[in-house]
């Protein structure tokens, strides 16, 4: 999408601004589904305490840089 230039100095993102956008959106999108789905599932099961924090982080950190590459790679191409 073309941005004209104007008097207030608007810029069109570059293509690297643009896959770090699309790997924080992913990233975020997703650590938020996995802390409420996770905390659910561990609490259901019967984890707690020490366990349940370090399961949730773990699981966040891998599945949410995963959609945040994919929405990277996304972003690259659309670019």
């Amino acid at each position: 999408m073309l941005v004209a230039l104007g008097p207030y100095a608007q810029f069109q993102p570059s293509c690297f601004h643009l896959l770090k956008i699309g790997f924080v959106m992913g990233w975020a999108v997703v650590m938020v589904v996995r802390v409420i789905f996770g905390i659910f599932s561990c609490l259901r099961i019967g984890i707690w305490g020490p366990a349940l924090m370090g399961g949730i982080r773990k699981t966040i950190m891998q599945s949410s840089s995963t959609f945040g590459t994919f929405m990277a790679i996304r972003m690259d191409i659309l670019c």
